[in-house]
C-alpha cells in the first residue's frame, strides 16, 4: 500500500536547502528576508522571540521549533527594542554552515525546503503561515533527537555530511508535520490531518493506491464501512473538498507530473486514470489547471 503523504511528497520535489546554525550572545535582533519555501527553525539553547509581519511577538524557548510556510520576512530577537541587523550577512556561505555573533548563549538551527515540480501548493495550501511546536509537546522529543544529530553533522563536517543534512531535513519535516497534526488535531489540519483518521485516512489511501479506479462515493464508503452520507460529510469536513473532487484533483496532479515526460500520450494517460475518453480527461485537467494537458508544460515554459 502506498502511504498517501509519501505519495504526495513524491510529486513535490522537495529540495532540502543547506541547514545552518546561528549562535549569538548579548542583546540582539536580526531580520531575515522572505523566502518562497517552507522554513524550519529550532531553538537549541537560550530564549528569544519571533516577530512576523502584522503579528505580536511570539516567545520561544529552548526545545521549541517553528515552521514558516511560504516564509515571510521575520525578525528573531532577545531585545525587541533594538533595530534589527541583517541576519544573512553574518554567514560565510562559501565556507561554513555556522554563524557566530557576540557569544553563544542562544543557539538556533534552521533550514528550508524549496518545493519544485509545480505542485508546491499541495503542501503549502494545507499549512498555516506559522506552526509552533513547543518543547512541552509530545512530538518535540523526536524533533529534538533529530535536531541533535543534525547539529552534530553541522559541527563535524565529516564525509557525506551534506547528504546527511539534506536527508535528515526531510525526516525533520515529516516529524514536524506529525507533531503539528498531533497538537492541532485532525479536524484543524486539512488533508494532512485527515490521514490520521482511521476511516477517512483509509479512503485517501484507496484513492492514492488506485487513482485509475472509477470511484464513486458509495464505493469508497462501502470499502471503509461507513454510510454514503456520513462518509461524504466527514470527508469534506476533514479534507475540505468532496470525495470525488479529491479524486479528480489527485488524478490531475499525477497527470501533470506524468506529462513532463515526452513519451507519455494523453490518450494512454486518460485511460490509466479512469477516463472513458481523452476529451473527458482533457476537460477535467483544464478545470483544475486552466490549460489543456497537451499545452500545459509548453505554455509553462513560455510563461
Amino acid at each position: 500500500m502506498i502511504d498517501p503523504l509519501s505519495d504526495v511528497f513524491s510529486l513535490l520535489e522537495i529540495e532540502s536547502a543547506r541547514c545552518t546554525r546561528f549562535e549569538v550572545g548579548g542583546q540582539w535582533a536580526f531580520r531575515f528576508p522572505a523566502k518562497p519555501a517552507l522554513k524550519f527553525v529550532a531553538v537549541l539553547r537560550g530564549a528569544c522571540s519571533i516577530v512576523l509581519p502584522g503579528e505580536s511577538p511570539f516567545s520561544l524557548v529552548a526545545g521549541d521549533t517553528f515552521l514558516l510556510a511560504n516564509a515571510p520576512a521575520y525578525v528573531i530577537a532577545n531585545d525587541l527594542d533594538r533595530e534589527p541587523e541583517d541576519g544573512i550577512a553574518f554567514f560565510d556561505w562559501e565556507h561554513s554552515n555556522i554563524a557566530r555573533h557576540g557569544g553563544g548563549e542562544t543557539a538556533l538551527i534552521g533550514g528550508s525546503f524549496v518545493i519544485g515540480g509545480g505542485n508546491a501548493r499541495l503542501l503549502l495550501d494545507a499549512l498555516p503561515p506559522f506552526i509552533h511546536i513547543p518543547a512541552s509537546d509530545r512530538g518535540a522529543a523526536l524533533l529534538s533527537t533529530t535536531l541533535a544529530t543534525l547539529d552534530d553533522e553541522l559541527e563535524a563536517g565529516q564525509m557525506g555530511s551534506t547528504l546527511m543534512t539534506r536527508r535528515m531535513g526531510d525526516i525533520l519535516l515529516v516529524q514536524a508535520l506529525r507533531a503539528y497534526v498531533g497538537r492541532e488535531g485532525a479536524a484543524e489540519t486539512g488533508w494532512i490531518g485527515a490521514l490520521t483518521n482511521p476511516q477517512i485516512g483509509a479512503a485517501i489511501s484507496l484513492i492514492h493506491n488506485s487513482p485509475g479506479h472509477r470511484w464513486t462515493v458509495e464505493a469508497l464508503a462501502t470499502r471503509i464501512g461507513m454510510s454514503r452520507s456520513a462518509f461524504a460529510q466527514r470527508f469534506k469536513e476533514l479534507v475540505g473538498v468532496a470525495p470525488l473532487d479529491y479524486v479528480t484533483r489527485w488524478r490531475m496532479h499525477r497527470a501533470r507530473e506524468a506529462l513532463r515526460r515526452e513519451d507519455v500520450s494523453v490518450a494512454g494517460l486518460a485511460a490509466a486514470l479512469g477516463y472513458s475518453s481523452e476529451s473527458a480527461f482533457g476537460n477535467a485537467f483544464k478545470r483544475v489547471f486552466g490549460r489543456a494537458p497537451k499545452r500545459y508544460w509548453s505554455d509553462a515554459k513560455v510563461g
